[in-house]
């Protein structure tokens, strides 16, 4: 069943284009649709098997590729991790195939679309099934060339084309280090298996890489470069995060993100919601063990995720495309995942990975609807008054506002689980995560604690600002849009109902298993924290030999236990303490997330539902805060400046220069010159005229009866 989860895709990518030509477009949807809801289908039911059960496994398909002491199998992991994430792409992307048939129904090329999104969906399962990290860049690369392709999908387009490239191109930045961590961990373990190398550092096995003077602990390892030393767990897993930066578009290498809305919408809602950007987040979780153990690259998780969240949350407070507020959330939220993967709270990371996608997919979705029936207008500040032609899609649409900005009452737990939205629900153990790590003493803790409440005040606004400018007030579009709105069809709004049930319930359904009392059966190993393994981090500064480590870290272990009991008593005793999602903070800390939410939820209706909604507010344009928020912090500016017009001048340089008056000057042209040029000067002896050439026959008899004779005198 593993197998065949991750295969159907494949099939609807390789069958969709040979059908939709041999019987026509609407059996391509039919076919790639339906095969689409049978890996949904069978995706949940291995989430009930393997999450739920218990019953992990790997299934090996073949040997793939074998060189020398190199080995990489073509297997299916099925852990807790791969479910969960099954069911996330595969839900979602049915419910993206199901809205395509009704969103490309005037567009056309429905076959070659539904080809794309499957084969996007393929790659993105075979990166969450992989058992070691050469098949996990397989379909890392797969989700890049899939992306490439639907983003630049309206190819005709010149904007679609840039957003393509740029997409491509900004990723294979980020590929590049996470092949280098590869390269890392095969130079340093031997090997490339999920198993091998993770089981390894869990028990601080010896290791031998090659050119090493004599074997020492995984932990305390260091690998010599540029005659530096640098502890090799840390380099891994930079390595490895900056792979995670570029495809999950965290601060620096971003910019492609928002571009990528030169797509159909449907794509949208696949790429930040279930496929691409999450898998920056899923190769961090999968690598837990390694960033446990490398807290310098720990640190840097947190404060990429930390300034993401941040960074994204005041570039969307000043967008007028519907699509592009939706992308600049996306952005900050995987901020808010990355930053809690870096304080250690993995589980909490995936559950905001697992609740984002529902409400996510929900915005998305509803924005294309939003677009259709406003005649493919994308400006909120042409609509208004939406509500009153889509009333569904407004309910949904604030539903899905509600999850995103984190509606629900603190402290209140019914079910086993609090009480409020899943994007409530998730985000605040994010935070409260955050909190307890800062006051654990884990490196930057505090920094994205305060930057992701100030994330959450401005994701509050930019979201409701969304709402009110769209659906609310009197209409501003053009007079032939407000009386004869587009017509949506109910294969885009059903896709949109149980999104939002999701966006509603899928927090307290799942919180227990997630972050609550069941996580450690419900992760059963797949994450790993090393707290519930009573050991401590090591530090990249001091790298001890095997005897001293092992000492220290047993001290270290008890000094731990003592100290964590003396903590809970001390919160047990504290009044006004609440556990939290396995995290004890004070009660000022667990109604926070919820005054910032209110507070920029309660500004955002202060200014856009008195008067007019368009009229300036506390950033008015022409100011410096204004341009540098509408510009975006002038990334694409700098970028262009420092790399696309310097690359640009050197082509240049290469091609003029270097090719033209170099390498074709002397080479071919040059030789063809030289010929050309001697040829002109020989041509001038043949004048035309017959005394000429009589008069240099005789010479030439005369000198060579001078040359007979003077031969003969001598003779």
């Amino acid at each position: 069943m593993g197998q065949l989860v991750v295969l159907l895709p494949l099939f609807g990518a390789l069958l969709s284009m040979p059908v939709g030509r041999a019987i026509g477009p609407k059996a391509s949807e039919y076919v790639t649709t339906g095969l689409m809801f049978l890996a949904a289908a069978l995706s949940w039911m291995l989430f009930v098997d393997v999450a739920l059960g218990g019953n992990a496994r790997t299934i090996e398909l073949f040997t793939w590729i074998v060189s020398g002491n190199f080995e990489a199998n073509w297997a299916v992991r099925l852990d807790t991790m791969s479910a969960v994430m099954l069911v996330v792409v595969n839900s979602v992307s049915f419910l993206v195939h199901l809205y395509s048939m009704g969103y490309m129904k005037e567009y056309g090329e429905q076959s070659r679309f539904f080809a794309f999104l499957s084969l996007f969906t393929f790659a993105m399962l075979t990166l969450v099934t992989a058992d070691n990290f050469l098949q996990l860049f397989f379909g890392w690369e797969g989700v890049g060339l899939a992306s490439y392709l639907l983003i630049g999908f309206w190819f005709k387009k010149k904007s679609a084309n840039d957003a393509a490239i740029k997409a491509f191109v900004v990723n294979r930045v980020g590929d590049f280090g996470f092949a280098l961590g590869i390269m890392c961990i095969f130079y340093v373990f031997g090997s490339i298996e999920f198993d091998t190398v993770f089981d390894a550092i869990r028990a601080n096995a010896l290791v031998d890489p090659y050119g090493a003077v004599a074997a020492a602990p995984i932990r305390d390892l260091q690998i010599n470069f540029l005659d530096n030393n640098w502890h090799a767990l840390t380099v891994i897993g930079v390595l490895l995060f900056i792979g995670a930066m570029g495809k999950s578009a965290q601060f620096v290498l971003h910019t492609w993100l928002p571009d990528a809305m030169e797509g159909p919408t449907p794509v949208s809602a696949l790429i930040h919601a279930a496929t691409m950007v999450t898998a920056g987040v899923f190769l961090v979780c999968r690598c837990s063990v390694i960033f446990e153990y490398a807290p310098n690259a720990a640190a840097m998780v947190t404060v990429v995720g930390a300034v993401t969240a941040f960074f994204a949350a005041t570039v969307g407070l000043l967008q007028d495309d519907i699509k592009r507020v939706v992308a600049y959330s996306t952005c900050s939220q995987l901020g808010y995942m990355f930053f809690a993967a870096g304080v250690g709270a993995y589980d909490a990371a995936m559950f905001h990975l697992f609740t984002h996608a529902f409400f996510k997919a929900l915005l998305f979705l509803g924005s294309g609807a939003v677009i259709i029936a406003m005649h493919h207008e994308q400006d909120m500040k042409k609509m208004g008054g939406v509500k009153d032609i889509l009333p569904l899609t407004h309910i949904l649409m604030v539903i899905g506002t509600i999850a995103i900005t984190g509606v629900g009452i603190p402290g209140l737990i019914l079910f086993g689980a609090p009480f409020g939205t899943a994007g409530f629900i998730s985000k605040d153990v994010i935070i409260e995560g955050a909190f307890a790590a800062g006051e654990a003493g884990r490196a930057f803790g505090n920094m994205a604690f305060v930057m992701g409440l100030l994330a959450a005040v401005m994701t509050a606004f930019y979201s409701w600002r969304l709402i009110f400018l769209t659906f609310w007030g009197k209409s501003r579009a053009p007079e032939s849009v407000r009386k004869h709105p587009h017509a949506v069809p109910d294969t885009m709004m059903a896709p949109l109902i149980p999104l939002a049930l999701g966006a509603l319930v899928a927090g307290i359904v799942f919180y227990g298993d997630f972050v609550g009392k069941d996580k450690d059966a419900f992760w059963n190993g797949s994450l790993y924290f090393a707290d519930a393994h009573h050991e401590e981090p090591v530090s990249d500064a001091d790298h001890l030999n095997a005897q001293e480590h092992a000492a220290l870290t047993n001290d270290h272990g008890e000094d731990a236990a003592h100290d964590g009991e003396a903590a809970d008593d001390h919160g047990e005793a504290k009044a006004g303490a609440h556990d939290e999602g396995g995290h004890h903070v004070p009660t000022w800390v667990l109604w926070s997330p919820f005054f910032a939410m209110l507070s920029g939820s309660l500004l955002a209706g202060f200014h856009y539902l008195r008067g007019d909604p368009l009229r300036p507010g506390l950033l008015r344009p022409g100011g410096m805060i204004y341009a540098f928020l509408k510009n975006k912090w002038y990334f694409d500016e700098i970028y262009d400046y420092l790399l696309v017009k310097p690359a640009i001048r050197f082509g240049r340089f290469l091609w003029l220069d270097g090719d033209g008056k170099t390498i074709d000057a002397v080479g071919p042209d040059g030789i063809a010159s030289l010929v050309a040029a001697n040829a002109r000067r020989i041509v001038k002896l043949q004048s035309g005229y017959l005394y000429h050439y009589a008069f240099a026959m005789l010479i030439g008899i005369a000198v060579l009866v001078t040359f007979v004779l003077i031969r003969l005198g001598n003779g």
